[in-house]
């Protein structure tokens, strides 16, 4: 789950240029790939500068960019099931992403409401502010490792996370952690939606939303007038995926600064109505000594699994980067960032107490309690914008690309953003976001089971095992022949570790759904740190297996695709 807004000048062109990249536009249904003019050796030369298509050039400005000729005796073609425009490494030309613009990515990946109420959750789970800011700073500092490691062959080769994972899992078998990754930004999908609807749900009058229609069924675990305002946002995003970026690219120009202004507002508000920030931070720890490190784990392994999803696919950002330094310095504003807008939701959400007597973590609840009609409607609208720019290419992009991956010949980013949309809505976001205990310990520690094992082994493959060094051509290649096409193009080992990552989380998850009444306790330890036991087991095994296995040889490995970047 991730945000993408902007807060200035710079962010908004960053996000355009990334949200082009990702070429949100139609898609046509004809495979990429058709022509059977030779494809040459693999050198120091970019791959998809040689691709003998004008149309798997990608462009990042406004000058057109020559398609060179293939030369003479080239002996290898790519294979068109596996290449399409989001799957081809970058040009050079490409390689336009400063540091400071990767920076100011991440300040609107941010800013958003998933991010306030992961904050705010953690107050409403017994922590002071300050313990909260510093387990959320704790676990971005964490993940902050893993996001400049699996940046780095985005960076180096100018490759997708897609591409990338077909080093580990082999050339079919990096479908299953790319449709994992993907399965994931469909819950997100249909969390942010959630918000959006519940943001139209607080605009409706009293009069409406007191009827018998917005009371709750037991069976469907909301009520038929929220689920209402859920499709209609549900409906007007896919109205905006279907026009395209353009639509997109207008909305994230308001979007931003509105959603600033509205957190500024909020900070603002709750400085004056609790009498200043000796007031407002004065709400104390309700946990005691051992009550604290027990939800302290649980809290830090989810605030690692709030950004891991974008750790996992980072590649496909950090693969515009100008260089390893540009996307280093890029990364480390994250934890600087989210420190800082945690901050604003603990501040703002610990001030609640003190107003209305109770915690109040969600913030669109929050906006019903406070203002008149007016300034609920402009704030409503903020947090609808944001989340409407913000989820489609956040959200959509990532498991629209897996389908396209799984089959380019079918999928369009069309058909994969229904299908994510679809997904969205079987994840009954409602019942995830009914409490801070099902956001944090369900959601967010359930999925980091799944994310935390793909990130361990990706890292232990190529840093590891291929010691940096990938064939690229290889990557693209289904012959047998192929480094990464291992057995009938499924990495055994991969999948072995990530089975072996998974398994011991299960248990523990089993109870906190319900599904398993009483587990060991030695389960819920290791379920409350489920990345870092699936990351590395999984990653370690991984490495023993490969090992065991021996390396295969690399004799046409190419040299890295963009050697500035080094």
């Amino acid at each position: 789950m991730v945000t993408i807004t902007s807060i200035s000048t710079s962010p908004v062109n960053m996000a355009s240029k990334c949200l082009t990249l990702h070429h949100l536009l139609p898609h046509s249904t004809t495979p990429f790939l058709t022509s059977k003019t030779p494809f040459p050796h693999y050198s120091s030369t970019h791959l998809c500068n040689r691709f003998p298509t004008k149309h798997l050039l990608m462009k990042c400005s406004n000058s057109p960019t020559p398609t060179p000729s293939p030369p003479p005796n080239s002996t290898f073609s790519p294979d068109p099931t596996l290449t399409n425009q989001e799957l081809n490494p970058t040009s050079p030309t490409q390689r336009t992403f400063s540091g400071l613009e990767i920076a100011s990515l991440w300040v609107g990946l941010v800013v958003g409401v998933p991010s306030y109420y992961l904050a705010g959750s953690l107050v409403d789970l017994g922590m002071a502010w300050w313990q909260g800011i510093a387990t959320v700073i704790a676990g971005n500092i964490i993940l902050l490792f893993p996001l400049i490691l699996t940046g780095h062959p985005g960076t180096r080769y100018g490759i997708s996370f897609p591409v990338l994972a077909r080093s580990s899992f082999g050339i079919h078998g990096a479908h299953i952690p790319t449709l994992l990754r993907a399965l994931v930004g469909c819950g997100w999908y249909g969390i942010e939606s959630w918000i959006g609807g519940d943001a139209i749900f607080l605009l409706l009058p009293k009069s409406i939303t007191e009827i018998s229609f917005s009371k709750s069924l037991p069976w469907l675990g909301t009520s038929p007038l929220e689920f209402s305002c859920f499709m209609v946002f549900w409906v007007l995003q896919l109205a905006i995926v279907w026009r395209g970026i353009d639509g997109i690219r207008q909305l994230e120009k308001f979007a931003a600064p509105i959603l600033i202004a509205l957190t500024s507002c909020l900070l603002i508000w709750s400085y004056v109505n609790a009498g200043g920030f000796t007031h407002m931070l004065a709400l104390s720890s309700r946990l005691s000594n051992s009550e604290f490190w027990a939800v302290f784990f649980p809290a830090l392994t989810a605030n690692i699994s709030f950004w891991i999803t974008v750790a996992i696919n980072i590649p496909d950002f950090t693969r515009y980067a100008k260089s390893q330094k540009d996307q280093v310095i890029g990364q480390i504003g994250l934890p600087i960032f989210m420190g800082a807008f945690t901050f604003v939701g603990l501040a703002v959400t610990s001030s609640t107490k003190v107003i209305f007597g109770e915690v109040i973590s969600n913030p669109i609840q929050l906006l019903g309690r406070i203002g008149g009609f007016g300034t609920t409607i402009l704030a409503i609208l903020g947090i609808s914008l944001a989340t409407v720019t913000t989820n489609i290419a956040a959200n959509v992009v990532a498991p629209a690309n897996a389908l396209v991956n799984l089959n380019p010949a079918w999928f369009t980013f069309r058909r994969g953003a229904i299908l994510t949309a679809l997904l969205g809505i079987a994840f009954q976001p409602w019942r995830l976001l009914k409490s801070s205990e099902s956001f944090v310990y369900t959601w967010l520690v359930g999925y980091s089971a799944l994310m935390g094992p793909i990130g361990g082994i990706v890292l232990a493959d190529y840093y590891l095992i291929q010691k940096m060094n990938l064939s690229i051509k290889d990557l693209y290649s289904r012959s047998s022949n192929g480094v990464y096409y291992y057995s009938r193009g499924f990495n055994v080992a991969a999948i072995v570790a990530l089975v072996v990552g998974i398994l011991p989380v299960v248990p523990g998850f089993l109870q906190n759904v319900g599904m398993a009444t009483s587990v060991p306790n030695a389960f819920v330890v290791i379920y409350n740190n489920a990345w870092f036991i699936s990351f590395f087991s999984a990653g370690f095994l991984y490495w023993v297996l490969s090992s065991l296995r021996g390396k295969p040889d690399k004799t046409s490995a190419g040299d890295p695709l963009l050697p500035v970047a080094e």
